[in-house]
């Protein structure tokens, strides 16, 4: 594919030369003024092409594409640069966003409602002039036809230090896998591929100890929204200095499923498992199977927290997924990969604390039955890529927490 450059660079012929590509036809055959604004629609008409006016400074007008509480803070910033009369650096500003099962829509479609900002539900993308586009986590490919609508093209607002963690689930991955450093990418969007395009912007930022994905997300936000202004303030030399992504060190960030939250006792080690909770706990709460039904875990801690380290842990040859009630600290001890986990509160049928959990469940099976046995009633992985075709039996008192 010939590498796509802004309009601003290019001298703008008298009649657009044949298209290289099909992709693009609808966008040269018809003047720009004329385009319906609907993303996936042919295109029609005839006559010479005519490209956007591209403006050298700004004010310039913005069409911005998003969905979720990072992408809020870029428009944010877009809107006060838009009222700040003094030092004008957005003229116009509408909003694309994409289809929300609730009525109150996604956090980009409530503020932009608050704002009285123009909103267009994807695919529409309005039928206005813009000099720029901006996305940010919005999650859907835009082809070269729209592209091309935009003399400075289109910038992606990218929560990672690219080419580390390309894809829709960036923040997660930073924080599932432990890295100590993250950053914010402005870069130009590409057709066709997520987050392989030019780099206009780089900034790192240091992950802060212990922190969750959404805590990590409030920084890199502001973070993105602050270089956003900048790169838009002297857009045309941003755009100058660009550069390509280096070819060494790409990783992907897939999209988060719900298997992820199933812990695998046998495998995860209590790090790994904190650092689940931390990466997806705010969206999806962990789970594990007990008894044939499923649990779901709240509130994990390290057991070396204060009130957890018990001496009677130690030297005990204990199959991963046992559990251990520890009186003193009101929390299930879950054995795991090279240690122990402490959880203090579970969702199981209703939210219940691990003291009610134990008493409710544990404590009266457990004084009726052997050691033995223990192993029958722990925590097991939960797999949720196969059909449940086993019989739900009459839950039982169990006894497969020792209790310390």
């Amino acid at each position: 594919m010939r590498a796509l450059l802004p309009a601003w660079r290019l001298p703008i012929p008298a009649r657009a030369p044949a298209p290289p590509c099909g992709l693009c036809c609808a966008s040269r055959r018809r003047p720009a003024h004329q385009w319906r604004g609907r993303a996936s629609s042919p295109g029609g008409g005839d006559g010479a092409a005519v490209q956007p006016r591209a403006r050298e400074r700004p004010p310039w007008r913005v069409l911005f594409f998003g969905t979720d509480d990072f992408a809020r803070e870029a428009l944010r910033a877009l809107s006060a640069a838009r009222e700040n009369k003094g030092d004008q650096i957005v003229e116009n500003l509408e909003v694309v966003t994409v289809p929300s099962p609730s009525p109150k829509g996604l956090q980009v479609k409530s503020y932009a409602l608050q704002a009285q900002l123009p909103v267009y539900e994807w695919p529409d993308v309005g039928s206005g002039e813009f000099d720029v586009g901006v996305v940010a986590s919005f999650g859907r490919l835009l082809s070269e036809e729209l592209i091309l609508k935009f003399p400075y093209g289109i910038l992606n607002v990218h929560p990672s230090y690219l080419p580390r963690w390309r894809g829709p689930a960036p923040i997660v991955h930073t924080v599932l896998h432990g890295d100590t450093v993250t950053g914010v990418t402005i870069m130009q969007i590409k057709p066709k591929r997520f987050d392989v395009g030019p780099i206009i912007k780089q900034e790192t930022v240091p992950v802060p100890p212990q922190c969750t994905a959404k805590e990590l997300e409030t920084v890199l936000s502001r973070l993105g929204a602050n270089m956003l202004i900048s790169v838009l303030r002297n857009l045309p030399d941003s755009l100058k200095n660009e550069r390509q992504q280096p070819a060494e060190g790409v990783t992907y960030a897939p999209k988060i499923s719900v298997a992820l939250s199933c812990v695998k006792w046998e495998e995860q080690t209590p790090e790994e498992i904190l650092r689940l909770q931390r990466a997806i706990g705010s969206m999806i709460p962990l789970q594990t199977l007990w008894m044939g039904s499923t649990i779901k875990l709240l509130d994990l801690v390290e057991t070396h927290s204060p009130g957890l380290a018990d001496q009677k842990l130690m030297g005990q040859s204990i199959l991963p997924g046992t559990i251990i009630y520890h009186k003193q600290s009101q929390a299930l001890l879950v054995c795991c990969k090279g240690g122990w986990i402490g959880v203090r509160s579970v969702i199981f049928k209703k939210k219940l604390t691990a003291a009610d959990f134990y008493n409710g469940y544990l404590h009266l099976w457990f004084q009726q039955n052997s050691q033995a046995q223990l192993k029958e009633c722990r925590f097991q992985t939960l797999n949720l890529t196969k059909k449940k075709c086993r019989k739900k039996s009459k839950l039982l008192l169990c006894n497969s927490a020792l209790s310390i």
